[in-house]
């Protein structure tokens, strides 16, 4: 039988310690759907972070209120690129053990690099949409998987199984058939696994489930275990690159030149009859050889950004710039349609930051990188997911040059370079010293994702403009009651434009962030003002940042300043006065006017009043794209500002 060795894909996955990583913008779960304690309930429940239970942000809430119900989640909403603008997205993330700093040039204790990558579909109607719907869950439950018990199964039995899996109040990310796939796909046997004792599924062989960092085959969510371990990843993977933040740029050429957006992948492709007409979703076999002789389809796919069906020829298709002609991804079948093509992922030196020290770089800014977020020829809104892994290694053992040919085997005369607990001679007579080593876990691959969120096609008026997005980190609590998320702040917190720019004001927040036992290693709590466990934000216009009392309405200078180009309850952006965007920023869309003449019920002198701690305000605000006039504009939000433990404050400056 024949297995491909893949040396290239070992380098940053061996590692000596503890490390984990939290996204804050986009807020990163860590696994959380909506619970009310510290920990989180299911580290299973969607992906394996490898990280502390604590920590992660709730998903978000439309209105004032807790709901299990996924109607009433809020999903971010960020306006997609054009072809004449730009659509500018800062994710900011703490990571744990460093990264950053050739070998060369400050080096670090640990290598280290950053994958960051989001996956899309089209959106849908309702909340929770189909069996392969991306949603976040009524609960917290891991989705079910029932393995195959009869290798012939036919189509019919494996649509019952997914059937009987499928609860459309849990969880989804990754399609079902993904891990399905990943379940039945022999193992990549040329890797290098050190001394563990990788395990067979319930067909009798050891398949991509079971890697070095999961040799028990757990299984979180639908994630396939090997492809979240090894980047890149040789076979098709729903996963699109957005850039690969390294410590060696030499690397880029290598990570551009292999990823899945521009590199067809190959895959086993067996069929549920003779006339080769109903394609299965999965194969046993991972290489050519093993997969012809056993009667299948050694076919290559392509990663793509959207599908472009009014080129129904690959003529047509290949006369548009841009377009590829091809065999799509993750579907069931095997035919060729015309693809709108993916760009390589930017690849630049990650981001610098300690080790041991979960904080910011040493700019005192978070990790973070600017996403140009997609832009789709058809416009049509997208529902999506982000994910950030982190890969951390060191040089115990060559990390381009070691595969499967040194795990351990002693009846062999063959003996890993790592091995648990190692006891070692320093010399002293009878005197060995242990050393904490675990090599499922040296070698480490952490991640976070977000929930999900969408990417919407631009409105009138924006076309050709840049946007810049405007939104809330943390949640409630103080510093030690949320470690390892962080208090509030806006992000980006310093913001430089242009005039004609334009920025999109936005955040969200949860109704269920109270802390509460149990803990962890952490305190429980949520110190903070107004109603416990809610996240609650506002922005209003401050003279300076040194300053604390927000300026009267008719003193300020950001809202007359500022074109309104949209904004989420009119279809009338340009009738929206100063005075209405001011008490809307103010309220967290609590009110939407002044006068009940201009927006009835909605507005101040209708509405039942504000409570002055945002109480009864939305946790969730989807906000306004606006346009500023040249000024410099600081800002904050009147609830989440206590001297003693917080400052969400920000300004933009416009040239």
């Amino acid at each position: 039988m024949a297995y491909f060795v893949y040396t290239f894909v070992i380098f940053a996955l061996l590692s000596l310690s503890e490390a984990d990583i939290y996204m804050h913008n986009l807020r990163g779960s860590n696994n959380r759907l909506n619970e009310k304690s510290a920990n989180r309930n299911n580290a299973n429940r969607l992906f394996d972070s490898q990280n502390n239970n604590r920590g992660g942000y709730n998903v978000g809430d439309v209105g004032d209120d807790p709901s299990d119900d996924e109607s009433e989640q809020y999903r971010m909403q960020f306006f997609q690129s054009s072809g004449q603008g730009e659509s500018y997205l800062t994710i900011e993330w703490t990571n744990q053990h460093g990264c950053g700093g050739s070998e060369d040039n400050d080096p670090h204790k640990t290598n280290c690099n950053m994958v960051l990558q989001y996956m899309c579909q089209e959106d849908v109607n309702s909340a929770t949409g189909s069996d392969d719907t991306l949603r976040n869950g009524e609960n917290t439950n891991t989705p079910d998987h029932t393995p195959i018990d009869d290798l012939n199964e036919n189509r019919n039995e494996a649509d019952n199984r997914k059937d009987d899996d499928i609860d459309t109040d849990r969880g989804l990310q990754e399609p079902w058939q993904w891990y399905d796939k990943c379940y039945n796909r022999e193992r990549n046997q040329g890797l290098f696994t050190a001394d563990q004792n990788l395990q067979n599924n319930a067909n009798g062989y050891s398949s991509a489930i079971y890697t070095r960092q999961n040799p028990n085959g757990n299984r979180y969510g639908y994630e396939c275990p090997e492809e979240r371990d090894y980047y890149p990843y040789w076979h098709p993977s729903p996963w699109k690159d957005i850039a690969v933040l390294v410590q060696e740029t030499s690397l880029c050429s290598y990570y551009q030149q292999e990823s899945f957006n521009v590199k067809k992948k190959y895959e086993c492709i067996e069929y549920y009859n003779n006339g080769r007409t109903q394609v299965k979703h999965w194969s046993r076999w991972n290489n050519q050889q093993d997969c012809e002789d056993n009667d299948g389809d050694w076919l290559e796919f392509i990663n793509y950004l959207e599908k472009a069906p009014a080129y129904t020829t690959r003529a047509q298709c290949e006369a548009n710039a841009g377009h590829i002609w091809g065999r799509p991804s993750g579907e069931n079948s095997v035919a060729e349609v015309c693809l709108v093509a993916l760009e390589a992922p930017d690849c630049q030196q990650a981001p610098w930051t300690r080790d041991n020290h979960l904080g910011n770089n040493r700019d005192g800014f978070p990790g973070n990188y600017t996403w140009v977020l997609p832009s789709l020829p058809s416009q049509e809104t997208q529902r999506c997911a982000f994910r950030l892994r982190y890969n951390i290694s060191t040089d115990d053992y060559d990390p381009f040059n070691t595969t499967s040919e040194q795990n351990n085997n002693p009846d062999e005369g063959v003996y890993s370079p790592v091995v648990n607990n190692p006891a070692v001679d320093i010399g002293a007579a009878n005197v060995p010293l242990r050393l904490a080593i675990n090599t499922a876990q040296y070698g480490r691959v952490f991640q976070d994702r977000s929930h999900v969120f969408k990417l919407k096609a631009r409105e009138a008026g924006m076309e050709a403009k840049r946007i810049y997005n405007l939104n809330v980190r943390g949640k409630r609590g103080n510093i030690v009651q949320v470690y390892p998320a962080v208090e509030y702040d806006f992000v980006p917190n310093k913001m430089t434009i242009g005039e004609g720019d334009l920025v999109h004001i936005q955040w969200t927040g949860s109704n269920t962030h109270d802390n509460d036992a149990p803990g962890g290693d952490g305190q429980t709590g949520d110190d903070g003002e107004g109603t416990g466990g809610t996240d609650r934000s506002n922005l209003v216009q401050i003279n300076e940042a040194l300053e604390n009392y927000p300026l009267p309405y008719e003193n300020s200078t950001m809202w007359s300043a500022a074109k309104v180009v949209w904004i989420y309850h009119s279809n009338t952006p340009n009738s929206v006065v100063a005075k209405d965007l001011a008490v809307s920023m103010a309220s967290s869309g609590y009110y939407r006017c002044m006068r009940s003449g201009v927006c009835g019920g909605e507005s101040v002198e209708r509405k039942d009043a504000l409570n002055n701690l945002l109480n009864n305000a939305p946790a969730s605000y989807e906000g306004a794209v606006l346009e500023f006039t040249k000024g410099s504009y600081h800002y904050m939000c009147t609830r989440n500002n206590n001297f003693t433990n917080r400052s969400q404050k920000g300004y933009i400056n416009v040239l």
